[in-house]
Parts: C-alpha cells; structure tokens; sequence
C-alpha cells in the first residue's frame, strides 16, 4: 500500500477542476455588469438632470446680478407704482442733419414768360418737404412735360415719360385752372397707359391756396416810438369801404398764380388714407389720380382741356378746383425728380 493516498479528481488542481472556478467568475461578472448598466442608464438621466438644475440655480445669481449691473442707468419708479423702472431720461443729440439745397428747376426753354410757369420755387420746397426722404436730397428738378412747350396732348406726356420709366424718382403734376387755381400730386410713378391701378402709398394729392392780399399799411398810425403829436389818429378798420383807397395793381389779387405770389400761399397736401389703392389710372383718353365711389382725385382727358376733381376714399381730399368738381385746365407740368 502506497504511503499517498490518491487524490480526487474534485481536489485535483488540473485544467478540469479550474475550468468551472472560471466560468462561475465570468458569470458573476456578466451578473454584476449587467446590473451596474441597468443602475446607470436610469440614473444617468437624472444625475444630468439634477446637476444642470444645480448648476442653473447656481449661475442664476451672477446673471441676474449683470443684468442689474447693465441696467444701472434705470431707476425705481417709488413716487408713482412701486417696482416699476422707468427709462433714463433722453436727449436729442447735437448733430442735427444739414439743412437742404435750394431748388434748382431745370428745363425751360430760353424766352419762356414767368405767367407762363405753373410750378414757382416756393410752392416746390413745400411739396419737397412732403415727399420720400431719399428724393428730398435731389437739388435739380427736370422738366419732363409742360402744356406751355410741348403742346395740349396727354400723348405727348405719356411719350416724354417713356425714357424716364424704370428709373428710381418721384413725379409732381402740376394743374392751373380756369380760375387761377394752382394744384396736382405726387405721383411715384411716370404716366403710362396701364389695364390696371399701379402707384405706391406715398403718392398724396395737394392744392395751394392763394390768399387774399393784405390791405394797404398806408393809413395805419405810426409806431408808439414815433413823434404823434401833430399826427392825426386813424384806423382802416373803422374806415367806411368808400374811403378806401383804390387797389394798388400791383398787389397780389386772389386769381393770381403761385408763380406771382409764392408769399401768400397756403399749401395743404392730402396723404394716401389706405382705404383702397386706386392711386393712378391711365388710359390713352384720361389720366387719374385716386378713386372710389365713383369719384376721381384728379382726372384729365386727353386733350388736357378738361379736368375732374372731387372727394375720393383714396386721399380723403377735399375737391382741389374752386371752379367746384368740374374745370377748364389752362396748364399743366410734369415734373420729374431722381
């Protein structure tokens, strides 16, 4: 009998007996990786979440703080509704934009009379005030047409825009009726035969109205600084009419042009009002400025003899001839500006 007792295959430290030590072990750790994955991927999220929240309580401060720092210049509103701020207070800058150009109204023809000019200097700085801003930095108005020089035809004005179509400008009609009567429009488009309505919203109609001229200064009293003692107090105003000295010739009259009184005018514009967008209709017969209802802002036919104006939805504008709604056209000018 051998002195070694023999040993088991179960205590036996081989390959066979370590093989399942392995295997258990693998299986423990695929057991506890699957669990940590499985704790993991529903903690992650709310770990994420819980720090992100921590974290924007965190910086909340800071960033309400430079807030406040960036609004230093508002102040509390105490004496009116508690918690409410009210903007600094604000001043209009020192640098003012430079004053316009004078006009410069180009295209006459040499030997053209004044009477015969519809369209005077100062009638054309007021309508210069009402037009887009781009254009009332242009110094040099052009003559596109004028009745006086290009003859009586609303062709001849169609045709003289044609060269002008395309081009970035505004456009200022000028009528005189058979009463002396100055107006037209604005026009942000050249004339041209259209099936349809074309124009923008800055067109706007306008009526300059001559005013009666001031009586004469002849028999007023002498200022309180003169000498008045061997002067005789008078007045016109309690003066009968038959005192009145005639009228002087040369005073402005109410059928006068604005090219002869330009100081006694009294210009009123009326913008588009939005209600329609009838701003100009052309035809070979006629040409129109606002509509609706069936009534025209302006309307000329083609001969430029004869012209409408009454009430329109358009421009909300009163009739622009004290001829009343219908009148006799002595003169007409298109002027173009760009």
């Amino acid at each position: 009998m051998s002195a070694y007792a023999p040993i088991s295959s179960s205590d036996a430290g081989g390959p066979a007996a370590d093989r399942p030590s392995h295997q258990n072990a693998r299986s423990r750790s695929s057991n506890n990786t699957n669990r940590y994955s499985a704790s993991s991927f529903f903690s992650y999220p709310v770990s994420r979440t819980v720090s992100g929240l921590l974290r924007r309580i965190s910086t909340e401060p800071s960033s309400s703080n430079d807030l406040a720092s960036s609004m230093g210049g508002l102040k509390p509103n105490t004496s009116s509704v508690p918690g409410v701020y009210t903007p600094p207070r604000r001043h209009a800058s020192p640098f003012q934009p430079p004053p316009l150009s004078p006009l410069n109204l180009d295209g006459w023809k040499p030997g053209t009379a004044d009477r015969s000019k519809l369209l005077s200097r100062q009638l054309a700085e007021e309508i210069r005030l009402l037009i887009p801003p781009r254009l009332q930095l242009v110094e040099d108005w052009k003559l596109a047409y004028s009745l006086e020089q290009d003859g009586v035809s609303l062709a001849t004005l169609y045709k003289n825009c044609e060269d002008l179509r395309g081009k970035r400008g505004g456009y200022v009609l000028v009528v005189r009726d058979g009463g002396g009567g100055i107006f037209g429009a604005y026009l942000t488009d050249a004339p041209h035969p259209n099936p349809h309505f074309f124009g923008t919203g800055e067109c706007f109609l306008w009526r300059a109205h001559v005013l009666p001229g001031l009586p004469s200064l002849a028999n007023l009293p002498p200022p309180p600084s003169a000498d008045t003692t061997n002067a005789q107090r008078m007045t016109t105003i309690a003066q009968p009419k038959h005192h009145l000295s005639p009228p002087n010739s040369n005073a402005p009259s109410n059928g006068g042009s604005g090219a002869s009184t330009p100081e006694r005018i009294r210009f009123k514009a009326f913008p588009y009002s939005g209600v329609n967008d009838y701003m100009l209709f052309c035809e070979q017969g006629f040409l129109s400025v606002g509509g609706g209802d069936g009534h025209y802002g302006l309307w000329l036919d083609d001969n430029l003899e004869n012209g409408i104006s009454s009430s329109c939805p358009t421009f909300g504008n009163e009739p622009l001839s004290d001829e009343g709604e219908k009148f006799d056209v002595l003169g007409v000018e298109l002027w173009f500006i760009g």
